[in-house]
């Protein structure tokens, strides 16, 4: 499996922010091709002052199918969207998971 995280710093209209993210943007990440699951949260929370807002989580198949997500036309209208509620900015990261037993 292979793990997409988008970490958002706090936005300019929180309220905003949260309202486009539900209404918009998230219908757009329901038709993400290749999108094996997905979750997202506004409660971020660390050990002293976060710099993060909200946090979002997408499982891939793989860094292929990810990669190929990312270039099809949906891939392309997620990342232009992100500048319409993400004034604060945001921090990609992705990476193979690696599981661990216990």
């Amino acid at each position: 499996m292979h793990k997409l995280v988008v970490l958002y710093s706090k936005p300019v209209d929180p309220d905003h922010f949260r309202d486009y993210y539900v209404t918009n943007h998230l219908p757009l990440v329901m038709n993400w091709p290749g999108l094996l699951a997905w979750r997202y949260s506004f409660d971020v929370a660390a050990t002293g002052e976060t710099p993060y807002f909200a946090v979002f989580e997408g499982d891939f198949a793989d860094a292929a199918t990810m990669t190929a997500a990312q270039e099809s036309p949906q891939g392309q209208r997620l990342a232009a969207d992100v500048a319409n509620y993400a004034t604060g900015g945001a921090v990609i990261i992705h990476y193979p998971v690696q599981d661990g037993t216990g």
